[in-house]
């Protein structure tokens, strides 16, 4: 990925905060020192798109868990590498680096360095803690109390994960991988923030929810919506209930295959309680789909990146600033005049959760249908014009 792009890309989403990634990557550490500004220690600008950005890396541990690391300075950068760089044999060529060190260890690395750190996409079942182990406990050790915060990733919410009693006090970051600068991956899960300034010091504060300094709004993907929500066969993505799965041995009754246990049914293995107990300190939590999705459901294709969807996508963006505001603030009676009645009557089932969501799992997106009673009472679909066959 190019940071010009990302830059670009985020203020059309409604970002104004990216965090790095990859930051340990020799040559992305380089485009990172070269292409941004150091407006104040461990906040950095792009001079011409003026998105602000932090410093962050995810690294592996020797059980496969993933840990995010937020850096306050490009020194700490040099100096946090070259000490895991001991431990790791491919910090080098690799953006996520495996370090042959557990979790406790990281820990220690990560404070001496005055880093904050905590769990990556924490329910994945692939590389993730709650993968390896039952309790953050028995992941960090003596080191837990100073995990501050745990990030939820795509296939879970705070509802699922406020069923758990020892996540009470952690603060839940709703943060998408950074795979791609395009605004339909971009950004796909975020948080707003209470800050006297946009600074990494203030951040940090949010998320320690010190000063009075929190997260007021986690926003990401509706779980049912992630590749790994559902158990499911990770060839040929038949879904299947805890007791089938456990029943064939883990493996697929079509075609052969591995089932990989989903989140939901790793948080009810994990549940305390039978419905979420959210603490005070915990945020809303607003379920969201990718803008270009919603769009293409109203158009009816199939692809986020046809033409005609795209083309719909640039004019509300450019009408209404952003994405996010697209989305969810918008007033519907004001997006009606850009977007058409269609486009606006999706949108306005969107928000009200009543499209239909076929879950996703054993790798494979969920996706969004117009339920049969909504397409009903849908305007019929315009005819196309030559914007939409590029």
């Amino acid at each position: 990925m190019v940071i010009d792009t990302i830059a670009q890309q985020a203020r059309l989403k409604g970002l104004a905060f990216i965090g790095t990634g990859d930051v340990f990557h020799p040559r992305w550490f380089e485009n990172i020192k070269t292409e941004l500004e150091e407006i104040e220690e461990g906040t950095f600008e792009h001079p011409r798109y003026h998105t602000k950005f932090v410093l962050t890396v995810e690294v592996e541990d020797r059980h496969r868990v993933h840990h995010l690391i937020l850096l306050p300075c490009l020194s700490t950068v040099e100096s946090m590498r070259e000490e895991l760089a001991k431990r790791s044999s491919d910090i080098d060529v690799d953006g996520r680096a495996r370090v042959e060190l557990d979790a406790p260890a990281i820990v220690d690395i990560a404070l001496a360095h005055d880093c904050l750190i905590g769990p990556s996409h924490a329910f994945t079942p692939w590389t993730s803690m709650y993968k390896e182990f039952d309790s953050m406990k028995a992941c960090y050790g003596d080191r837990v109390k100073d995990v501050k915060f745990l990030e939820l990733g795509l296939s879970a919410d705070t509802s699922m994960a406020d069923q758990i009693e020892e996540l009470g006090d952690v603060t839940f970051l709703a943060n998408s991988d950074a795979h791609s600068p395009w605004p339909d991956k971009l950004g796909r899960e975020f948080n707003r923030f209470e800050l006297v300034e946009p600074t990494y010091a203030e951040i940090i504060k949010a998320i320690k929810r010190e000063n009075g300094r929190h997260i007021v709004l986690n926003v990401g993907f509706d779980p049912r919506l992630g590749k790994y929500h559902m158990t499911a066969c990770s060839r040929c993505y038949k879904q299947f209930t805890f007791e089938q799965a456990k029943a064939s041995r883990w493996r697929c009754d079509k075609c052969g295959g591995w089932v990989k246990k989903g989140v939901w049914d790793r948080v009810n293995e994990l549940a305390d309680y039978p419905e979420p107990k959210h603490p005070p300190h915990r945020p809303n939590y607003l379920r969201i789909a990718p803008l270009a999705e919603v769009i293409a459901l109203a158009l009816g294709e199939k692809n986020a990146h046809a033409p005609g969807v795209q083309s719909m996508w640039e004019k509300l963006v450019a009408r209404f600033g952003n994405e996010i505001e697209v989305l969810i603030d918008v007033p519907s009676e004001e997006l009606a005049n850009t977007a058409g009645a269609k486009v606006t009557a999706v949108i306005k089932a969107f928000r009200a959760g009543e499209l239909k969501v076929v879950p996703g799992g054993g790798g494979r997106y969920g996706h969004l249908e117009i339920p049969f009673e909504l397409a009903t009472t849908l305007p019929p679909k315009s005819q196309r014009t030559l914007t939409d066959f590029g």
